[in-house]
Protein backbone atom coordinates (compact mmCIF):
# COMPACT_ATOMS: atom_id res chain seq x y z
CA UNK A 1 0.00 0.00 0.00
CA UNK A 2 2.77 2.42 -0.80
CA UNK A 3 2.04 5.73 -2.46
CA UNK A 4 3.02 6.50 -6.03
CA UNK A 5 6.00 8.75 -6.69
CA UNK A 6 5.06 12.38 -6.33
CA UNK A 7 2.08 11.61 -4.11
CA UNK A 8 1.30 13.53 -0.96
CA UNK A 9 0.06 11.73 2.13
CA UNK A 10 -2.61 13.45 4.19
CA UNK A 11 -3.74 12.01 7.47
CA UNK A 12 -7.47 11.30 7.60
CA UNK A 13 -8.44 13.40 4.58
CA UNK A 14 -10.81 12.31 1.82
CA UNK A 15 -10.01 15.41 -0.24
CA UNK A 16 -7.65 14.97 -3.19
CA UNK A 17 -4.14 16.31 -2.75
CA UNK A 18 -2.28 18.08 -5.57
CA UNK A 19 -0.03 15.86 -7.69
CA UNK A 20 -1.42 12.70 -6.14
CA UNK A 21 -2.71 9.95 -8.39
CA UNK A 22 -6.32 9.12 -7.50
CA UNK A 23 -6.61 6.04 -5.30
CA UNK A 24 -9.04 3.27 -6.17
CA UNK A 25 -9.82 0.55 -3.64
CA UNK A 26 -10.86 -2.60 -5.48
CA UNK A 27 -12.89 -5.01 -3.37
CA UNK A 28 -13.29 -8.38 -5.09
CA UNK A 29 -13.01 -11.90 -3.75
CA UNK A 30 -12.14 -13.49 -7.11
CA UNK A 31 -8.39 -12.93 -7.24
CA UNK A 32 -8.12 -13.20 -11.04
CA UNK A 33 -10.87 -10.62 -11.62
CA UNK A 34 -9.36 -8.35 -8.96
CA UNK A 35 -5.84 -8.60 -10.38
CA UNK A 36 -7.04 -7.98 -13.91
CA UNK A 37 -8.90 -4.74 -13.16
CA UNK A 38 -6.21 -3.63 -10.68
CA UNK A 39 -3.46 -4.02 -13.27
CA UNK A 40 -5.54 -2.20 -15.87
CA UNK A 41 -6.23 0.74 -13.55
CA UNK A 42 -2.57 0.93 -12.53
CA UNK A 43 -1.65 1.11 -16.21
CA UNK A 44 -4.12 4.02 -16.48
CA UNK A 45 -2.20 5.88 -13.76
CA UNK A 46 -4.31 5.19 -10.67
CA UNK A 47 -2.93 4.18 -7.29
CA UNK A 48 -4.72 0.90 -6.59
CA UNK A 49 -5.32 -0.89 -3.31
CA UNK A 50 -6.76 -4.38 -3.36
CA UNK A 51 -9.04 -6.03 -0.80
CA UNK A 52 -10.41 -9.57 -0.97
CA UNK A 53 -13.63 -8.81 0.90
CA UNK A 54 -15.60 -6.11 2.67
CA UNK A 55 -13.91 -6.72 6.01
CA UNK A 56 -10.48 -6.04 4.47
CA UNK A 57 -11.87 -2.94 2.75
CA UNK A 58 -13.17 -1.49 6.03
CA UNK A 59 -9.77 -2.15 7.61
CA UNK A 60 -8.15 -0.12 4.81
CA UNK A 61 -10.76 2.63 5.08
CA UNK A 62 -10.18 2.94 8.85
CA UNK A 63 -6.53 3.84 8.25
CA UNK A 64 -5.19 7.19 7.15
CA UNK A 65 -5.05 5.93 3.56
CA UNK A 66 -6.66 8.33 1.13
CA UNK A 67 -9.23 6.55 -1.02
CA UNK A 68 -11.04 8.41 -3.79
CA UNK A 69 -13.15 5.62 -5.29
CA UNK A 70 -14.23 2.21 -4.05
CA UNK A 71 -15.01 -0.32 -6.79
CA UNK A 72 -16.62 -3.28 -5.04
CA UNK A 73 -18.32 -6.52 -5.85
CA UNK A 74 -21.70 -6.96 -4.18
CA UNK A 75 -21.52 -10.63 -3.22
CA UNK A 76 -18.43 -11.53 -1.19
CA UNK A 77 -17.50 -13.80 1.68
CA UNK A 78 -17.09 -12.37 5.16
CA UNK A 79 -19.33 -10.36 7.41
CA UNK A 80 -19.64 -7.35 5.06
CA UNK A 81 -21.05 -7.63 1.54
CA UNK A 82 -20.79 -4.85 -1.04
CA UNK A 83 -24.07 -3.21 0.01
CA UNK A 84 -23.04 -3.10 3.67
CA UNK A 85 -19.65 -1.74 2.67
CA UNK A 86 -21.26 1.01 0.60
CA UNK A 87 -23.55 1.94 3.50
CA UNK A 88 -20.56 2.06 5.85
CA UNK A 89 -18.64 4.29 3.43
CA UNK A 90 -21.63 6.63 3.05
CA UNK A 91 -21.71 7.06 6.83
CA UNK A 92 -17.99 7.06 7.69
CA UNK A 93 -16.28 8.44 4.55
CA UNK A 94 -18.99 10.32 2.61
CA UNK A 95 -16.54 11.98 0.20
CA UNK A 96 -15.45 8.61 -1.19
CA UNK A 97 -17.17 7.72 -4.47
CA UNK A 98 -18.66 4.22 -4.81
CA UNK A 99 -19.13 1.88 -7.75
CA UNK A 100 -20.69 -1.51 -7.12
CA UNK A 101 -20.47 -4.45 -9.48
CA UNK A 102 -22.39 -7.71 -9.61
CA UNK A 103 -23.26 -10.60 -11.84
CA UNK A 104 -26.71 -10.74 -10.21
CA UNK A 105 -29.30 -8.58 -11.98
CA UNK A 106 -31.62 -8.19 -8.96
CA UNK A 107 -28.85 -6.33 -7.13
CA UNK A 108 -29.25 -3.34 -9.46
CA UNK A 109 -32.22 -1.79 -7.64
CA UNK A 110 -30.52 -1.55 -4.24
CA UNK A 111 -27.21 -0.53 -5.79
CA UNK A 112 -28.84 2.43 -7.54
CA UNK A 113 -29.34 4.09 -4.14
CA UNK A 114 -25.78 3.42 -2.96
CA UNK A 115 -23.69 4.00 -6.08
CA UNK A 116 -22.54 7.31 -7.39
CA UNK A 117 -23.63 8.12 -10.92
CA UNK A 118 -26.25 5.45 -11.45
CA UNK A 119 -26.70 1.74 -10.89
CA UNK A 120 -24.03 -0.88 -10.50
CA UNK A 121 -21.71 -2.12 -13.18
CA UNK A 122 -22.73 -5.57 -14.38
CA UNK A 123 -20.32 -8.46 -14.72
CA UNK A 124 -18.55 -9.21 -16.87
CA UNK A 125 -17.51 -5.60 -17.22
CA UNK A 126 -15.36 -3.81 -19.74
CA UNK A 127 -12.23 -2.38 -18.13
CA UNK A 128 -12.36 0.74 -20.29
CA UNK A 129 -15.95 1.40 -19.21
CA UNK A 130 -14.98 1.03 -15.54
CA UNK A 131 -12.07 3.44 -15.94
CA UNK A 132 -14.30 5.90 -17.78
CA UNK A 133 -16.83 5.80 -14.95
CA UNK A 134 -14.09 6.33 -12.36
CA UNK A 135 -12.75 9.29 -14.32
CA UNK A 136 -16.27 10.79 -14.57
CA UNK A 137 -16.89 10.34 -10.84
CA UNK A 138 -13.61 12.04 -9.98
CA UNK A 139 -14.36 14.90 -12.35
CA UNK A 140 -17.84 15.43 -10.90
CA UNK A 141 -16.46 15.33 -7.35
CA UNK A 142 -13.79 17.85 -8.22
CA UNK A 143 -16.34 20.15 -9.85
CA UNK A 144 -14.87 19.79 -13.31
Amino acid sequence: MSAMPGSTDSVGSDQPQPNRAPTVLIVEDDVLIRMSIADYLRDCGYHVIEAGNGDEAVTVMKTDTEVDVVFSDVMMPGSIDGFSLAKWIRQERPCVRIILTSGVAKSAREARDLCDDGPLVGKPYDHRAVESRIRALLASRDGA
